[in-house]
C-alpha cells in the first residue's frame, strides 16, 4: 500500500481493492486462501462499485442505501482480511495495512451516512 493517503475517496477505495487483488496473487494456493481470497476480491470491489453508484444517486434514499451497502462491504472485507491474517504468517504486515484501510474506509462511509441522514 502506498504510504501517502489519497483524499479522493473513490480513488482511495479503488487503490484498496487493487491492493487486495495484489495480496491475493501473492498468497499460497491453499483451499482457504482461494475461497477467502475470492470473497475479499468481491467485497473490496463491491465497496467501490456501490460508492460510485451512490454518487450517481436517484435520490436521498437511494444514496443512503448504496452508501450503507458500501459500508457493509468494507466491513466484510475487513472480516476476510482477518481470516487471511490468521492463515498467512508471512504476509501479516501487508494484511495489517489492508485491515486498517478497510476500517478507515468503513469509518469514512459511516461519517458520510450519519451526516446525510
Amino acid at each position: 500500500m502506498p504510504n501517502t493517503k489519497v483524499y479522493n475517496l473513490e480513488e482511495r477505495i479503488y487503490i484498496f481493492a487493487r491492493e487486495c487483488r495484489i495480496l491475493i496473487k501473492s498468497l499460497s494456493k491453499t483451499i482457504s486462501n482461494i475461497e477467502d481470497g475470492r470473497q475479499l476480491i468481491r467485497s473490496s470491489g463491491s465497496t467501490g462499485a456501490n460508492y460510485i453508484e451512490a454518487n450517481e444517486k436517484l435520490g436521498k434514499k437511494d444514496f443512503l442505501m448504496r452508501m450503507k451497502i458500501a459500508r457493509k462491504e468494507a466491513k466484510e472485507s475487513h472480516y476476510w482480511l482477518k481470516l487471511l491474517y490468521d492463515m498467512n504468517v508471512s504476509n501479516r504486515k501487508i494484511i495489517d495495512k489492508l485491515k486498517a484501510e478497510a476500517l478507515e474506509i468503513k469509518k469514512i462511509l459511516s461519517a458520510i451516512i450519519n451526516k446525510s441522514s
